[in-house]
């Protein structure tokens, strides 16, 4: 039985010199020698079913978790029981970098999808970074994009209007799903309106009276979850504040 187990976890182990979000993820610059120790750390992959939880608020740190295929979302539960998005998750991300401060992770992640993560021990990647500079060098990015993406996160809902949030989250979206080879201009979201409601500090009502203004003004056609950017350039001015909706 050992053995079997053994053989299944070799088969689940992933070469990160083949996989296709490489220049999202560590290995970004890595020699080959690098990307091969690096590969060694990563335990298996874990596939997690749509809705399930891959970790959740209080668990201690074992593992960082590249998201391969799929969507997440992170979110935390206020006194009251009430769910506060903090963030949505696709391939090429990071999760569980929440947990490197205390040793124990400070939100829940939930895949949207059936997804796949790969699952790199935490402890043996601190050690090997502290060989390998270019490694560190990578993990301090990673690091530096949560920081901005926090910030970008407390200018939309400090200065934007709700109008204004809204294309500034499906900006953003198109842009991901663009630098990863997808549609800048056609996607699906695999969030729920109430989880983007969250993420943007509005109400489900003011989602939809926004989903109705960018397409009545021939910004963006949304039929249920699928979605078509129509005037990318007003978008943007949108979101730059240098066009209202009268």
């Amino acid at each position: 039985m050992p053995e079997t187990r053994s053989c299944q976890a070799h088969a689940l182990k992933l070469a990160c010199s083949n996989c296709n979000i490489l220049e999202f993820c560590l290995p970004l610059g890595l020699t080959g020698e690098e990307v091969a120790q690096l590969d060694s750390l990563i335990m298996q992959r874990v596939k997690v079913k749509k809705d399930a939880a891959l970790y959740r608020a209080c668990d201690p740190l074992r593992f960082l978790y590249a998201v391969r295929i799929g969507f997440f979302k992170t979110d935390v539960l206020s006194l009251d029981g009430r769910e506060q998005v903090t963030g949505f998750q696709m391939p090429g991300d990071m999760l569980g970098l929440d947990a490197v401060n205390s040793g124990l992770y400070t939100c829940n992640a939930f895949a949207l999808e059936d997804s796949e993560v790969c699952a790199i021990h935490f402890d043996h990647l601190e050690k090997l970074a502290q060989e390998l500079p270019s490694l560190q060098h990578n993990l301090n990015k990673i690091f530096s994009r949560e920081i901005v993406r926090d910030h970008d996160m407390l200018m939309l809902l400090g200065n934007m209007n709700s109008d204004e949030r809204l294309a500034a989250f499906l900006l953003n979206l198109s842009q991901r799903l663009n630098m990863r080879g997808y549609s800048s201009k056609e996607f699906v979201l695999k969030m729920r309106r109430e989880e983007i409601g969250s993420y943007l500090g509005l109400r489900l009502e003011t989602i939809c009276r926004g989903i109705a203004h960018l397409r009545d003004h021939a910004l963006v056609e949304v039929s249920g979850r699928e979605v078509k950017i129509l005037d990318m350039d007003r978008l943007k001015h949108l979101v730059a504040g240098c066009h209202r909706f009268s």
